[in-house]
């Protein structure tokens, strides 16, 4: 370390024949604050050594545009750009109201890349500002100038290694400690007790053991407390207010003053000084500082130590590409619990706090209450240049009323993953249908300790996308309706003047108008012939072609889950057919006017709902296409912002609803054709008691008791069922993917009928087959699973569709089939032979952009349940 005598000055004397003393040795810092940021920069060094490609980050706030803040601002720049701190500067015009700088603090507070945060004082705005609010709005860990009210309450606490301590009053013991003086049993004064300076010296001398005493404007005999002062410091603001005879011999004085005084000889007729007279200070201080010189670069060192300080502390606790998560700690209950006890037994994270885990922004999210958020499509484009993670798809044998758990699993292997494997992942499920009949499925997403929860807010209305769906379905058979009436019922005029009405001596087209003139031909609405008024009014709509609502409901619903984008959702609005003309023609939206009201009512739809599981592993539930008529899959933004924001060491567990040769091939040949998105991992989910009813065990309705052929072991059934097992795992394989087989287990099940599917599962091409039990345990009991994924995933592997796109638009098929059968008939279980398979018609759904053959019976309408699930509901004032 470098003696104090390379830090500081003698100002000589005036002779020792008199007797009288030295003059007061300059405490200099300008060469302290160099060796603070040499040292700083030796810091840096280091950090980038163990964190290559690692630099602090500091904004520095303006309000305004003040000579005085842009002269301090630049100053601050030029050190940070020295030592090899990455520094901003965001200026705000003079107009920004406090509400635009709190957005503006949010913003910085929640980007990861920046340790330090500055908020340049005054705040020059023409609107009302509290400088209060708006100073205490900077996250405290990035508070590098200390003035939180957060971080002033710690250090009035002594809690001086867990905040940030002002730059100047630090800034000040560091020139105090550079003068050999101990603080430790000596009366020291200030003068001023601003928060800035006064206030947090008066601390920091105190928690240094000094016999500290505050004065102020209001003290009586400054003179004579200045007197008793081993060390001085002033911060009063006040031109050379403290004379020399005030002082005690030999005292230590620091001098945070910056005035300007008169001086002609000065080419702009100003000299800057302190508030102590120096010279006659000089003769009777034992250390002094200079103005300038002295503190006011200190200030700035400290800033950047502050800085580089905050870094040290942010990458005590970082890891590159991993979450700062917390876990639920689950106790697992013995009898189990029903479903509804377990959620209700979990109270969640704020989706706030979750929000903040994951990576989202404030201003990303949209709060519903606290438990559930809307997730804006900004964020994105915000991480566009961040890496996918890595990419699951989760499947199963065709279902049965006993149970496969492709939900459970789904969210099963996400906590797994996250809470006991450590790494980011993020599961992607499907909403709850609802409907008149409350619903085919019933409630609730996943179930037994792999739940989303809480269970009444993901199992009824959420964030209401099925309800602007409904709207917006409503809308388009209502506006067919109207259609229909004022083509048959006013004349051409009347219809030309409703449709484009003359305001002002003009007629208005809408952006749909106009685009409906352009495929009719007609070049110049503004001079439109009488012929080609009454090509443009008349759709002459055949009322026995126009669409039911739900039918609409439904590919609006498959519209909401393929789209990329909003504009993306109101282009494929547009296109969709939903009735025809008297001559055949397709009547679009766009063909009514209403495309883009669709798309206004659907436009928050489009945003992804984020939630939880009781272990509080985040969940995107959106959308809720049926794989029966639709592609059965949640929607492509929910898997797209989940995989930037997992990184790529992380992993996203998305769901297929239905069997592989249904759900599982939707999602390959058409939602992975709209997406882009290549999966790593195809996950198949089984079960014991489903194999055995594939193997020819007897029927079971939805809610009964299991039979003994399920309960008891008989491999010789298990056996048969593995047959259908081996089927779909062709079926997942012809894509070209590592496939995992993940056993859902039963009570029920022994270990003979366990090992049995693992050995058949992997004869038949499994890359492995892994027993699991997290409906009873959480993700403890799926971290095999997990492990087999993660290897799983590290496979060579490329996707393959099992068919071009030939055809009319060159659209993908959407098989309209039952989910109960690898054939047309939901009778036949196991691996059916011998059928032909029945296609009685083809429909094109253009707006979700596939075509879709009606097999056998199928109907593209809701299939409705057989015992309404709102029978067993009910409601209670007294409940939570």
């Amino acid at each position: 370390m470098l003696s104090f005598a390379a830090l500081t000055l003698r100002l000589g004397s005036t002779g020792c024949r008199g007797g009288r003393r030295n003059l007061a040795t300059i405490v200099s810092g300008n060469k302290t604050s160099q060796l603070v940021r040499e040292r700083l920069k030796e810091d840096l060094d280091k950090m980038r050594g163990q964190f290559p490609g690692f630099r602090p980050g500091l904004v520095v706030l303006q309000v305004g545009d003040r000579d005085d803040s842009n002269l301090y601002i630049s100053m601050k720049l030029k050190a940070a750009a020295e030592i090899g701190i990455n520094a901003s500067h965001v200026r705000l015009p003079k107009t920004a109201t406090e509400d635009e700088v709190l957005r503006r603090i949010v913003e910085v507070n929640e980007n990861l890349e920046v340790h330090g945060l500055i908020v340049q004082l005054p705040l020059d705005s023409i609107n009302p500002m509290d400088t209060e609010k708006v100073t205490n709005a900077v996250a405290p860990e990035k508070d590098v100038d200390g003035l939180t009210s957060i971080n002033a309450g710690k250090l009035s606490r002594g809690d001086l290694g867990d905040c940030f301590i002002p730059c100047t009053p630090k800034g000040c013991m560091k020139l105090i400690s550079q003068t050999g003086t101990s603080v430790a049993g000596k009366n020291a004064v200030v003068i001023g007790r601003s928060k800035i300076v006064g206030a947090p010296m008066h601390d920091l001398l105190l928690w240094s053991h000094a016999t500290v005493t505050t004065c102020h404007s209001k003290t009586t005999d400054l003179a004579a407390q200045v007197g008793r002062a081993d060390i001085l410091v002033v911060g009063a603001g006040k031109a050379e207010m403290v004379k020399g005879e005030w002082l005690k011999e030999g005292a230590v004085v620091i001098d945070c003053g910056i005035n300007h005084i008169p001086d002609d000889s000065k080419a702009n007729g100003m000299r800057v000084v302190g508030d102590v007279h120096y010279p006659s200070a000089k003769e009777k201080a034992g250390f002094i500082t200079p103005v300038p010189g002295g503190v006011g670069p200190m200030t700035v060192a400290m800033l950047m130590e502050n800085t580089v300080q905050s870094a040290k502390r942010f990458l005590k606790t970082y890891q590159p590409g991993k979450w700062n998560i917390s876990y639920a700690k689950l106790k697992p209950q013995k009898p189990q619990p029903r479903d509804a006890a377990i959620a209700h037994s979990f109270t969640p994270k704020s989706i706030g706090r979750l929000a903040r885990e994951v990576g989202l922004f404030s201003e990303e999210v949209e709060p519903y209450g606290t438990t559930r958020a809307k997730v804006r499509l900004e964020a994105l484009n915000r991480l566009k240049t961040q890496p996918n993670g890595k990419y699951l798809v989760v499947t199963g044998i065709t279902p049965t009323p006993l149970g496969e758990g492709t939900t459970t699993t789904t969210l099963g292997l996400a906590q797994a993953l996250g809470a006991h494997l450590h790494v980011n992942s993020f599961a992607c499920v499907r909403q709850p249908s609802r409907g008149s009949n409350f619903g085919v499925k019933g409630g609730a997403v996943g179930g037994g300790y792999c739940q989303v929860i809480p269970m009444e807010e993901v199992s009824l209305h959420l964030t209401s996308d099925t309800q602007a769906v409904m709207a917006a379905s409503s809308l388009v058979v209502d506006t067919i309706n109207a259609r229909v009436l004022c083509e048959s019922t006013q004349s051409d005029k009347a219809l030309f003047d409703w449709l484009v009405p003359l305001r002002d001596g003009h007629r208005k087209f809408s952006l749909s108008q106009l685009n409906r003139l352009k495929r009719l031909g007609i070049e110049k609405p503004e001079t439109l012939k009488p012929e080609e008024i009454y090509r443009f009014i008349h759709l002459d709509i055949d009322p026995e072609t126009k669409t039911l609502s739900g039918y609409v409901a439904s590919e609006m619903m498959a519209v909401l889950a393929l789209s990329t984008s909003l504009g993306d959702m109101t282009r494929r609005l547009a296109r969709m057919v939903v009735a025809y003309s008297r001559k055949g023609k397709p009547v679009t939206t766009e063909d009514l006017g209403i495309s883009g009201v669709l798309a206004t009512l659907m436009r928050d739809a489009v945003k992804p709902s984020l939630m939880q599981t009781v272990e509080g592993t985040p969940v995107f539930v959106h959308t809720c296409p049926l794989s029966d008529i639709a592609q059965g899959n949640s929607s492509i933004l929910a898997d797209q912002i989940a995989l930037k924001l997992v990184g790529p060491e992380g992993f996203v567990v998305t769901e297929a609803e239905g069997g592989a040769e249904l759900g599982m091939e939707k999602f390959f040949d058409i939602k992975c054709r709209s997406s882009g998105l290549h999966p790593d991992v195809v996950v198949m989910v089984a079960s014991v008691p489903a194999l055995k009813m594939h193997g020819g065990g007897p029927a079971v309705t939805a809610g009964s008791a299991m039979p003994k052929e399920y309960s008891a072991e008989n491999l010789t059934l298990l056996e048969n069922g593995c047959n259908h097992l081996k089927r779909q795992l062709e079926n997942a394989r012809a894509f070209g993917l590592p496939v995992v087989v993940a056993i859902n287990t039963f009570s029920t099940d022994t270990d003979a009928e366990l090992g049995l599917v693992c050995e058949q599962a992997k004869l038949a091409g499994a890359l492995e087959a892994v027993p699991c039990s997290h409906w009873a345990e959480g993700g403890a009991g799926a971290v095999a699973l997990g492990q087999a994924v993660q290897r799983a995933a590290e496979t060579p592997h490329q996707i393959n569709f099992l068919y071009d796109l030939e055809g009319l638009g060159n659209l993908p098929i959407c098989m309209a089939k039952t989910h109960l059968s690898l054939s047309h008939d939901p009778e036949r279980k196991g691996v059916p032979t011998g059928f032909t398979l029945p296609i009685r018609d083809i429909h094109a759904n253009l707006g979700a952009g596939f075509l879709y053959p009606l097999v056998g019976t199928s109907s593209v309408a809701p299939q409705s349940p057989a015992f309404s699930c709102f029978h067993d509901n009910d409601f209670s004032t007294e409940s939570k």
